[in-house]
């Protein structure tokens, strides 16, 4: 420790001592911006967009569907009109519905591809989702992956052409009630009613006859707690449920057949329209030609020259004049036949 006058004789600090400083510049590296600066470079999504990409789907890039196409997906089970519990996955007819509804009204949607791999769920929500299906006036197309059961079986047939997978199931059973339920025959009957909903719809829209479905439905000895049957892929088409076996590639590739059959179906002719009915001998309106003449210009109607027809024929008379200061007509005489009196018809 220095000695008390030492430390009254020590220099006194001075000014801080400061030195520029030079920024180095950063490489530029593979697929960051130009700047260097994190920004994203050609063929990649912003930083906000791919970290979000990353926690939802597991990569920075998720490639788009084209926008002529709609891809609808029917997963888990149909949430009806109470909401289920949070660890059940589910589709809400809700946020269905909105999607569909603008496939029918955008006209840069051509078709719609309806992908389903569903439990079932809520008969009237599946019903209504499956009408409006059937209604879109767009192609539409339907492939059941890992399995389309209850439910989802009318919202399957409901597109144009269906398509499931080799190893996708479909499970046929009577519909079932939950909750509180009154011991009386108005029940039973309110069941059998929305029961003949579903197989109404199903035989519409598909190639199984009625007595098929409703004996495939009350099978008995196939399911070990429940009445019904399993469908396993060619065991679907078979019974004339679902139309085709095949994936996403056959799908996919029907329905842009049926998008270029609807669109030819929608241009007009070459031609332009056909149909309009023949002109008349001597007549010759304009744009039309009659008797083996041209067109004649100019206007059409009364007042207009007359055209010329074929050779021999007489000239129209004159067409009488109308207006202030014409003419009266000439006097009518009746015509008397010798013999007797008019009889009836004759003047």
């Amino acid at each position: 420790m220095p000695a008390p006058d030492q430390r009254s004789r020590a220099t006194p600090p001075g000014p801080p001592t400061t030195v520029p400083y030079t920024p180095v510049p950063t490489p530029v590296q593979p697929g960051r911006g130009p700047d260097g600066d994190g920004a994203p470079g050609p063929g990649h999504p912003p930083t906000g967009e791919a970290a979000a990409n990353i926690k939802e789907m597991g990569t920075d890039r998720v490639p788009q569907s084209p926008p002529d196409i709609h891809v609808l997906t029917i997963v888990g089970q149909v949430e009806g009109h109470l909401q289920l519990p949070a660890q059940n996955k589910t589709t809400k007819y809700e946020h269905i519905i909105p999607q569909l509804v603008a496939v029918e009204q955008n006209p840069a949607i051509k078709g719609l591809l309806v992908i389903l791999n569903t439990v079932g769920g809520d008969v009237e929500a599946g019903l209504a989702l499956a009408e409006l299906i059937r209604s879109l006036s767009k192609p539409k197309v339907s492939i059941v992956l890992g399995g389309g059961h209850s439910i989802g079986v009318p919202i399957a047939v409901a597109a144009d052409i269906s398509f499931i997978a080799p190893t996708a199931t479909m499970t046929i059973h009577p519909i079932r009630l939950t909750g509180l339920v009154i011991g009386v025959p108005q029940s039973y009957e309110y069941l059998d009613k929305m029961q003949e909903r579903i197989i109404r719809f199903v035989v519409e829209n598909s190639r199984i006859s009625r007595d098929r479905f409703r004996e495939l439905m009350f099978r008995t000895g196939e399911l070990a707690r429940d009445i019904g049957t399993v469908l396993v892929g060619e065991d679907a088409v078979r019974e004339g449920l679902i139309d085709e076996v095949g994936g996403l590639a056959q799908a996919v590739q029907r329905l842009n057949q049926l998008i270029a059959q609807h669109q030819a179906r929608r241009q007009p002719p070459a031609g332009g329209i056909t149909g309009m009915p023949a002109t008349g001998p001597g007549t010759n309106p304009a744009g039309a030609a009659a008797d083996g003449l041209a067109p004649a210009p100019g206007p059409v109607g009364p007042g207009a020259p007359w055209t010329p027809g074929p050779p021999g024929m007489p000239a129209p008379p004159p067409a009488p004049a109308t207006g202030w200061g014409a003419p009266p007509p000439a006097p009518f005489h009746p015509r008397v036949i010798p013999g007797g009196p008019p009889g009836p018809g004759t003047a």
